[in-house]
C-alpha cells in the first residue's frame, strides 16, 4: 500500500543511505530510479537524494527493487512527501544555488540576491519541475548549447522540464523554438519561466515524441530523457531532421553510448562524439 497521498502536485523525497559512499551504487540506483520513474538526483552527505512523483510511488515495490547491499556497499531507504506547495521553499534552503555553466552562463532563482554576471542571465523559478542545471545532463546540455550558432535556426528541446534549454537557445537568438514534456507540472513551470525570461517566441506542448506528428523539420534537436525513450522514439526525431541537421541527447551513461549509437547509426546518422561529467554523457549527431 501506498503511504503517501497519490495527488499530481506531490513529490517523493528518496533518501538512499550509503556505507560506505560508493558512487558507482550511486550510479546504478540513479539508472534504476530513472528507469522507474525518478527525475532528479543529488548527492548528499550519506548517499543520496531522489525526487519522483508521488503518484508513480509504492514504498514496498520499491523497496523490492532497490537492493540492501552493492558491490560492498550497504544501502538503506527512507522516503518522505514534498508537497508541491513546500516545493519552492525546500528547493531554495537545500537545493538550487546559482550556477554558472562555462563562462558564458549563469541560472539563478527570483530569490538569488548574488548573482554572477554572464552572458545569458537565466532566471528559472524551478517549483516542480526539474532542469536547473545542477544534474550532470543538463549541464553537459547547456555547455553544448552553449558552443553552437543556434542565430535563425529551429531548435526542438524534447523533454524540456524548466524550459531551460529551450531558453537559453531563445537567448541565443534560435527560432521557431518547440519544447515538449509529458509532465503537466513541468508544462506549467516551462511556461512560467519562458514569462520571466521574456521569451514569447518558444512554444511548450503537453506529451511525448507524438507531439512532433504535423511539425516542420528542425536544425538543431535536443532530448534530454532516458535511454529507454531516447532508443525507442529515436526515430520521430530523425523523421524530424534534414540534411545537416543535429541531435545531441543525454539522460544515460558512458556505458549506454554503444546502445545509443547503434540506433542512431542504423536510422542514417553520424556519430559525432560525447563529453562526459561523472559517468553522464551527452552524445552529439548529425544527419
Amino acid at each position: 500500500m501506498n503511504i503517501f497521498n497519490n495527488r499530481n502536485m506531490d513529490y517523493i523525497e528518496l533518501h538512499l543511505h550509503l556505507s560506505p559512499i560508493n558512487t558507482m551504487v550511486s550510479d546504478v540506483l540513479a539508472a534504476t530510479l530513472g528507469e522507474n520513474g525518478f527525475e532528479s538526483f543529488i548527492e548528499c552527505e550519506d548517499g543520496m537524494l531522489a525526487y519522483g512523483p508521488a503518484k508513480i510511488f509504492n514504498e514496498n515495490t520499491f523497496r523490492e527493487l532497490l537492493p540492501t547491499a552493492l558491490f560492498g556497499t550497504d544501502i538503506k531507504m527512507t522516503c518522505k512527501l514534498v508537497p508541491g506547495q513546500d516545493w519552492n521553499h525546500e528547493w531554495e534552503k537545500n537545493y538550487f544555488k546559482p550556477i554558472v555553466i562555462g563562462q558564458d552562463c549563469v541560472i539563478h532563482s527570483s530569490f538569488h540576491t548574488d548573482v554572477p554576471v554572464a552572458t545569458y542571465d537565466i532566471l528559472i523559478d524551478p517549483k516542480m519541475a526539474f532542469g536547473t542545471g545542477h544534474h550532470e545532463t543538463t549541464s553537459l546540455m547547456l555547455s553544448e548549447l552553449l558552443k553552437l550558432d543556434v542565430k535563425g535556426k529551429s531548435f526542438l528541446d524534447m523533454g524540456c522540464g524548466t524550459a531551460v534549454l529551450a531558453i537559453l537557445a531563445s537567448l541565443k537568438g534560435a527560432g521557431p523554438i518547440l519544447g515538449i514534456d509529458i509532465d503537466e507540472w513541468a508544462i506549467q513551470n516551462a511556461f512560467e519561466n519562458i514569462r520571466l525570461n521574456h521569451s514569447p517566441k518558444i512554444e511548450i506542448k503537453l506529451g511525448g515524441a507524438e507531439q512532433l506528428d504535423g511539425a516542420e523539420s528542425f536544425d538543431i534537436l535536443f532530448a534530454n530523457i532516458n535511454r529507454n525513450i531516447l532508443l525507442n522514439d529515436m526515430p520521430a526525431y530523425v523523421a524530424k531532421m534534414h540534411t545537416d541537421s543535429v541531435l545531441y541527447m543525454s539522460g544515460f551513461y558512458e556505458s549506454d553510448i554503444p546502445f545509443i549509437q547503434e540506433k542512431a547509426e542504423s536510422l542514417g546518422l553520424t556519430y559525432q562524439g560525447f563529453i562526459s561529467k561523472n559517468n553522464w554523457v551527452a552524445v552529439h549527431f548529425k544527419k
